[in-house]
């Protein structure tokens, strides 16, 4: 019994069905691990897939489908079947290489697909001597059989041809070693047996426990060496799952500088590192390293990988968008820095987490969408934020430099921002875009502060004081009131006035509660369905009248003249009153505008050791060769039975080709001249 189920598992294994099944499951993963971009940060395709998938897809495996472990079991068990299935054919098909088939019958003969019958002219003897010869002739190798019904001259050509079979077969075998050897396997052993656990990377180096270090002499590993220019680094760092683990390298890796062109628009051309290498004795060695291009020292290969912000100088200017906040103040710190941050009487934790110099973006010409929510009547309509670009076809173009960072509250609650530093054009109008997002599996939500003629911000933080300050609304109401009604008669135009005033008050007291959408709110609380569209009409003129005079005020408090009211200055009331609903929901009391910068690089190098590439190059090499074998040797079996009146010709092939019948019809002339010559003397220009 127990051999019995012992051979059915070896059958099992050793089949071609079960191989090929492997290999169908190994190429739909590896069509999930092409669209899905691998080892990315979870955070990322917490993004990219919502809560529910996340952690379904998490549990299968594909954010690493390579290193999975039901990948890398199904890749051992493809290397036990492959390997079973040479041993199980070997036996049989080394017999099948040197057996010449000089057994066969006669009548097994006459049922090949390929067969004739000849006549001879001369005596058998001289019959037979002249079949050796043009066997001979054509390059076949034969073997004879003398029996009762005649001679057989069992002939074959390209038997090597099988020889494929075993050298695409062993390929796959050292293909599929090595990609065990250079996948996560041995990690994964690593951390079972050697009791490795990975560790949360928001920790200092100096804090990470040994038990998520490893040693330098470990065998295969792939990890990212960060080092910011005029630094050294010797340890890698490799992402497992959400955690990491630090690979000690033995030697030390020191960027001296960090080149990078761009092209015109601003996207990377190329980068590259001049690095130092300094191993344990004292050696030295100086290279540059950029993509494809990698240096091999070691034993371990250093990529070009990417690059990063090596803790560059920001220089900002702290606006105040709540009340009791400073107008305007500025504070310095280096991208990786926490610093302190007052705003009132909150205490606030700045962390500078990101910078970029070149940002190229997509920055086609919109349409009339954009505009449209640039109007107030759509806005409170839709009760949303200031949208972002929203192109319609492409123009790639560096925007400058960018920054992100956090703001945490003294709860511990952080919200994180991304700025920009140069303004942008949208449709005619320069902003500022700053984007805010409570968590990184958010987008960021961006709100566009206008630039008045001067290309600043100072007018439209101006309007914002103004137009929220609670003691200033009556005051920018009457002005409205008073520049905007109209009557016959006196007292009449003291009344509408006065009505004018409180309507614009209110209006103000509910823009300043929640923007456009308390503005919203009320309509669809208050007005008729019928009525809404107008009164939405009616509520974007007012607002637009008393930016318009909380803009007088600020000219006339820094003694400046008063503007003419033209299209740009309605356009700019416009993009201001956008952005004072925006900045309700900003969720930071202050705006910080990068005002300078010195920048400092770093490189990202990809380190990694694999002692199974020189067996995937191997077998990369086995299997075009035994690919070719396969389809470019043929074997050929040719059968000449010399009767004492005919002479039976019978030719079989591996393969059904398109030159099958040509290659016999040609050994079938070749046959009939040979012994029918009165004098035939056999040449090597014959080949099947």
């Amino acid at each position: 019994m127990q051999r019995g189920t012992a051979r059915a598992w070896f059958e099992l294994l050793s089949s071609m069905r079960f191989a090929i099944s492997l290999l169908t499951v190994l190429a739909i993963a590896s069509v999930v691990g092409t669209v899905v971009k691998q080892n990315e940060p979870f955070n990322a395709y917490l993004n990219q897939f919502g809560p529910f998938w996340f952690p379904v897809f998490e549990t299968l495996g594909i954010y690493s489908v390579y290193n999975a472990g039901w990948f890398l079991v199904i890749l051992a068990f493809l290397v036990l079947s492959t390997s079973l299935c040479i041993v199980r054919q070997t036996r049989p098909m080394l017999r099948e290489m040197r057996h010449f088939r000089e057994h066969a019958r006669e009548a097994s003969l006459r049922q090949f697909g390929h067969q004739a019958s000849l006549e001879s002219a001369a005596d058998p003897a001289t019959t037979l001597e002249r079949a050796r010869s043009y066997l001979a002739g054509a390059g076949l190798r034969f073997r004879a059989s003398t029996r009762e019904d005649g001679v057989l001259l069992a002939a074959k050509q390209g038997s090597a041809g099988r020889a494929g079979y075993f050298l695409a077969h062993g390929a796959i075998v050292l293909i599929c070693i090595g990609g065990l050897l250079d996948g996560d396997l041995p990690l994964k052993l690593e951390m079972a047996i050697g009791g490795k656990q990975a560790t949360s990377g928001n920790q200092l180096i100096a804090d990470i426990p040994e038990s998520a270090r490893l040693a330098a002499e470990n065998p295969s590993f792939r990890g990212n060496v960060f080092i910011p220019e005029g630094r050294s680094a010797s340890i890698a760092v490799l992402n497992v799952g959400d955690g990491i683990l630090l690979q000690e390298l033995p030697f030390t890796i020191s960027l001296k500088r960090f080149h990078i062109d761009h092209y015109e628009n601003g996207m990377p051309r190329r980068f590259a590192s001049d690095i130092l290498i300094t191993d344990a004795t004292g050696t030295a060695l100086e290279r540059t390293i950029e993509v494809n291009r990698p240096l091999e020292y070691r034993g371990i290969t250093l990529y070009q990988s990417s690059f990063e912000d090596g803790g560059s100088i920001l220089s900002l200017a702290v606006r105040g968008l709540a009340r009791g906040v400073p107008g305007l103040t500025s504070l310095q710190g280096a991208v990786g820095d926490t610093l302190p941050l007052a705003a009132g009487d909150a205490r606030y934790t700045l962390e500078l987490t990101q910078f970029r110099a070149f940002n190229v973006e997509d920055m086609g010409a919109g349409d009339d969408a954009a505009a449209a929510r640039a109007q107030g009547m759509a806005r409170i309509e839709q009760h949303l934020g200031s949208g972002a670009k929203t192109p319609t076809r492409k123009n790639l173009r560096n925007v400058g430099p960018t920054y992100t960072f956090k703001l945490r509250d003294e709860a511990g609650q952080a919200r994180e921002f991304h700025n920009y530093m140069l303004p942008i054009e949208q449709n005619g109008r320069w902003y500022l875009y700053s984007g805010t997002r409570d968590s990184q599996a958010d987008s960021f939500r961006y709100i566009r502060f206008p630039l008045d003629n001067d290309g600043k911000l100072e007018t439209w933080f101006a309007v914002r004081e103004i137009m929220f300050d609670p003691a200033r609304r009556a005051e920018i109401a009457h002005r409205f009131a008073a520049r905007n009604a109209g009557a016959e008669s006196a007292a009449d135009a003291a009344g509408l006035r006065e009505r004018l005033a409180q309507t614009a008050e209110h209006t103000l007291t509910l823009f300043a509660d929640r923007g456009y959408e308390s503005v919203g709110r009320f309509i669809e609380s208050t007005v008729p369905q019928a009525e809404r569209e107008r009164a939405a009409e009616v509520f974007v003129r007012i607002l637009q009248g008393v930016a318009w005079e909380a803009w007088l005020l600020a000219r006339e408090r820094n003694s400046e003249a008063a503007p003419q009211f033209n299209e740009s200055h309605a356009a700019f009331l416009r993009d201001s009153i956008a952005a004072l609903s925006d900045s309700l929901f900003y969720g930071a009391p202050v705006y910080l505008q990068l005002t300078a910068y010195d920048e400092r690089q770093a490189t990202v190098l990809q380190a990694t050791r694999s002692p199974g590439k020189p067996l995937v190059f191997l077998g990369s090499l086995l299997l075009v060769l035994g690919v070719f074998a396969m389809l470019y040797i043929r074997e050929r079996r040719l059968f000449l039975l010399l009767k004492a009146d005919e002479v039976l010709v019978a030719m079989s092939s591996n393969r059904k080709t398109i030159d099958v019948d040509e290659t016999f019809q040609r050994h079938v002339d070749g046959l009939r001249e040979a012994l029918a010559a009165p004098d035939f003397h056999p040449t090597s220009s014959r080949d099947a």
